[in-house]
C-alpha cells in the first residue's frame, strides 16, 4: 500500500457551469454567486477547503465568471465606505472573502465536462495530491468531510472520493460505487464506479458526492479518456481506471458521509437549504422559525 508523503494544500473547485436550472437569475449571474441566506454559494465552499487546511484554491472558471474573482479581491471603494460609517461589522464580512486563501483562476474554455475541468489544473497542481470540490455540494461545518478524506489519503495514499446512501430511485441522478469493506466503518475501498446508472444496473446505493481527493495520476488518465455520457470527459470514467489498476496511481477509497449535506444545484434543494441555514442562524433563527410555523400554520 502507497501511502502519501506529501501535504496536502490545493484545492480545485471546477466553476465553469452555465448555471441552465437557475435561468434567468443565472443569465448574468454566475450561479455560484447566489446567496444562501446572506453570502454566495461559492464562499461557503472556499471556506470547507481552508477549514482542511487547503490555503491554496485554484478556482476552473468561463466566461461571465468574472464575478467570482471579484467577490475574492479586494473591494477598497466599498471598504473605505464602510470605514467611514464606522460599520466594522459589515467590513469585517466583506474582508473575510478577500483574506480567505490564496486565489488562483484558469479558463476551461470548452465545456467539455468535469474531467476536462480537472485537467485544466494540471499545470497548477503539478505531482501533487489534490482535493476537488464541486460548488452545488454544500456541507455543513459540523460534519467535517474533506479534512477526513485527506486523513484517509494521507494514511492510505490513492484517491479518495466522498460517498453517501441514497434511495435507489436516486441513484440515477450519480455515480455509483461498488465497494469492500475496510477495517473501518466509514472507509470503504472502492471496486466499481458507474456514471447515473439505472437503479437495477446500480452496484449499490452508494452515491458520489462533490469531494474528491486524487492522486495527480489521474490527470494522465483523463487525457486518454474518451468523452463519454453526455459526450463530457468524465472524471467517473478516469476513477474508475485508478480502480481497476491500483499499479497505477494507487487504490481508491471512498469516506462514506452521514452529516449534513446541502445541494445547492437543484432549486428545491437550494431553497431548502436557505430556509435550513437561516433557522440555525443565531442572528436570524429565533425570529425566521417563529414566522416559519405560523407561515406553515397559519398560512398554507
Amino acid at each position: 500500500m502507497t501511502r502519501s508523503n506529501t501535504r496536502i494544500t490545493k484545492a480545485v473547485i471546477p466553476a465553469a457551469g452555465l448555471g441552465t436550472r437557475f435561468l434567468p437569475a443565472t443569465k448574468a449571474t454566475p450561479k455560484e454567486m447566489l446567496p444562501v441566506v446572506d453570502k454566495p454559494a461559492i464562499q461557503y465552499v472556499v471556506e470547507e477547503a481552508v477549514a482542511a487546511g487547503l490555503s491554496d484554491v485554484l478556482m476552473v472558471t468561463g466566461r461571465n465568471k468574472r464575478p467570482l474573482e471579484d467577490h475574492f479581491d479586494r473591494n477598497y471603494e466599498l471598504e473605505e465606505a464602510l470605514v467611514r460609517k464606522g460599520d466594522e461589522e459589515r467590513l469585517k464580512k466583506v474582508q473575510e472573502s478577500s483574506d480567505l486563501a490564496t486565489m488562483h483562476y484558469v479558463r476551461q474554455g470548452d465545456p467539455r465536462g468535469l474531467g476536462h475541468a480537472v485537467l485544466c489544473a494540471a499545470p497548477h497542481v503539478g505531482d501533487q495530491p489534490f482535493a476537488v470540490l464541486l460548488g452545488d455540494d454544500l456541507i455543513d461545518p459540523r460534519d467535517p468531510l474533506l479534512s477526513r478524506m485527506v486523513q484517509v489519503q494521507e494514511e492510505r495514499g490513492g484517491s479518495v472520493i466522498a460517498l453517501m446512501e441514497v434511495e435507489p430511485e436516486q441513484i440515477h441522478l450519480y455515480g455509483c460505487a461498488g465497494v469492500a469493506a475496510t477495517g473501518e466503518s466509514d472507509v470503504v475501498r472502492v471496486t466499481e464506479l458507474v456514471e447515473k446508472p439505472e437503479a437495477a444496473d446500480a452496484p449499490s446505493n452508494l452515491a458520489i458526492i462533490g469531494r474528491y481527493v486524487l492522486d495527480p495520476a489521474v490527470f494522465a488518465i483523463l487525457r486518454e479518456t474518451r468523452p463519454g455520457r453526455g459526450n463530457e470527459i468524465q472524471l467517473t470514467d478516469a476513477l474508475e481506471k485508478l480502480a481497476a489498476d491500483e499499479t497505477v496511481g494507487g487504490p481508491v477509497h471512498g469516506v462514506v458521509f452521514k452529516g449534513r449535506r446541502y445541494d445547492t444545484g437543484d432549486r428545491g434543494d437550494y431553497l431548502r437549504a436557505i430556509v435550513r441555514l437561516a433557522c440555525e442562524r443565531e442572528d436570524l433563527g429565533p425570529e425566521f422559525r417563529s414566522w416559519l410555523r405560523h407561515y406553515v400554520t397559519e398560512e398554507m
